[in-house]
């Protein structure tokens, strides 16, 4: 098994500041869906620029729209062929039309 890699205590404290700065990034986006601030189609537009949004689970994302639960979004991944690890940057363009024209957006 591989060994972490070997950090000072600078680039530590900087990756976690890092890893920090991105788990609030991803529940603002994740608060935003909820209250409908944020709307699926605007959240793809962005993730082409935010890296952070990017890398969010697709799972996660639809979890987190209004009025979808755990059970509806693995549903509509499922109904979509899409992988439940799925990222939102590894969407294919059928795919991220399909899941739009499934959300009614």
């Amino acid at each position: 098994m591989p060994q972490p890699p070997v950090l000072t205590p600078e680039q530590r404290q900087a990756a976690l500041a890092k890893a920090a700065e991105a788990r609030k990034a991803r529940a603002e986006v994740k608060g935003r869906l909820k209250i409908g601030s944020l709307t699926f189609p605007e959240l793809l537009e962005t993730a082409a620029n935010n890296e952070t949004i990017a890398k969010m689970k697709v799972l996660t994302v639809l979890e987190s729209l209004p009025g979808l639960g755990k059970v509806k979004a693995r549903r509509l991944l499922d109904g979509v062929g899409i992988s439940e690890s799925r990222r939102v940057q590894g969407l294919g363009a059928k795919q991220r039309q399909e899941l739009l024209d499934a959300l009614g957006d």
